[in-house]
């Protein structure tokens, strides 16, 4: 089956030979083509270029429109039971993240509501969600667990991930995060929780095939850099290579943890600094930013500039959560990114697709090579790809491919 998208305005995201992932200068480094077509094979890119497009079995007018790569989410909790704008008025009214979870608040409130829910009922919710996000743009999204907080409901909620993986048109990752909060019947018991993990969860989690990545809250007042390495430990002997959520809320020693094991990327890295860049500098480890977290947290922004210019590639995720980060549109966090961030536009897109994939372990999207699986976002006619951040609030969506089929 041969596809031609033609009438393209302008086609960003172009590079002959896919790369794995683009780090520091190479983040603007995406090129672009005017008044073109892309031709589609299948489920993967096998050309563009100017003048006449080729024969086809079915041509995609885009109208003038532009085509970029679809976006790769890398960092989302859209498994959850009820919305909590009780706490956003806390929040408004001066209470902090902690003050909130000591009060019952947080992600404890998520887990009492997902362990009464049934799955049926976390499915059709999350299948909402998800719907929302693909018609937004968004073509692969990775989706941690954590919400249950005991193994019963955390693998319902990773029967969840398996169940939208087989009935959604995007790419689902699962990752397992087996340290989310501390369960409050271990209160005080962060050791042997952790050892509670890493002996029976991790192993009874990976025979059932139900994810593919672990993670932990590395956090002050949640889990530490021994909790981490533990975990990563156990994960590792099962099969699920680790993430990390590292210094969001503190300096906590996540971001060196997560390096020292492996970790596929290190998520939030709000307080982070020259220790935190010189640590990741070199490694395979992606530091995933989530500045839509920090802006409904109004807390500080990662330090991206720095990290960019420091010879670093970031991601960008929603973190799209019922508490902190209750939207997976990402539009926005190309927004939050450059306005916030001082990311460039091209930069910002970079990490909202290519290495948005690489922090899925996803090698083969986020780019127009030839080669690449062919997920693709249609947006409207724009003079240039700074536009889409520009203009916040517009939905400059009008179609999504993903795998070479027209989804939206």
């Amino acid at each position: 089956m041969v596809t031609v998208v033609e009438n393209i305005g302008l086609l960003w995201g172009i590079v002959p030979t896919l790369p794995t992932r683009l780090v520091g200068a190479e983040m603007r480094s995406l090129g672009e083509l005017r008044n073109c077509w892309l031709s589609i094979e299948d489920d993967h890119i096998s050309g563009w270029g100017e003048g006449t497009p080729p024969a086809a079995d079915l041509h995609i007018n885009a109208a003038g429109g532009t085509v970029i790569p679809a976006f790769c989410d890398s960092h989302t909790h859209i498994i959850f039971a009820g919305t909590r704008e009780r706490e956003f008025e806390d929040k408004i009214r001066g209470l902090s993240y902690e003050e909130i979870a000591r009060r019952g608040g947080g992600i404890l409130n998520s887990a009492a509501r997902v362990q009464q829910a049934t799955e049926q009922e976390l499915y059709e919710a999350s299948a909402e969600r998800l719907s929302r996000m693909v018609a937004d743009g968004t073509g692969s999204v990775e989706i941690k667990s954590g919400y249950g907080l005991t193994l019963d409901a955390e693998m319902k909620m990773l029967r969840v991930a398996a169940r939208l993986s087989e009935s959604s048109p995007a790419t689902i990752r699962t990752t397992f995060l087996c340290a989310h909060a501390l369960p409050v019947e271990y209160r005080g018991r962060a050791d042997q929780f952790v050892d509670t993990v890493c002996r029976e969860w991790i192993p009874a989690v990976a025979a059932e095939g139900l994810a593919e990545f672990v993670d932990l809250f590395c956090e002050e007042g949640f889990f530490n850099t021994t909790h981490a390495a533990q975990i990563m430990e156990a994960g590792a002997k099962h099969g699920l290579r680790s993430k990390i959520h590292a210094n969001q809320l503190a300096f906590s020693g996540g971001v060196q943890a997560g390096v020292r094991g492996g970790a596929l990327s290190v998520d939030h890295l709000e307080s982070s600094g020259q220790a935190e860049i010189e640590a990741l500098l070199g490694t395979s480890t992606m530091p995933t930013l989530l500045p839509s977290a920090a802006f409904f947290l109004r807390a500080p922004y990662p330090p991206a500039r720095q990290m960019i210019e420091s010879g670093l590639g970031v991601a960008l995720a929603t973190d799209y959560n019922p508490g902190t980060s209750p939207s997976g549109y990402m539009p926005l966090v190309l927004t939050l990114a450059t306005v916030g961030m001082r990311m460039l536009p091209e930069e910002a897109l970079a990490a909202a697709t290519i290495n948005g994939a690489y922090a899925m372990g996803l090698n083969d999207r986020g780019t127009i090579s030839v080669g690449a699986r062919a997920d693709l976002t249609l947006l409207r006619p724009m003079e240039s790809i700074a536009y889409l951040p520009y203009s916040f609030g517009e939905n400059c969506i009008r179609g999504v491919i993903l795998g070479g089929k027209t989804i939206v």
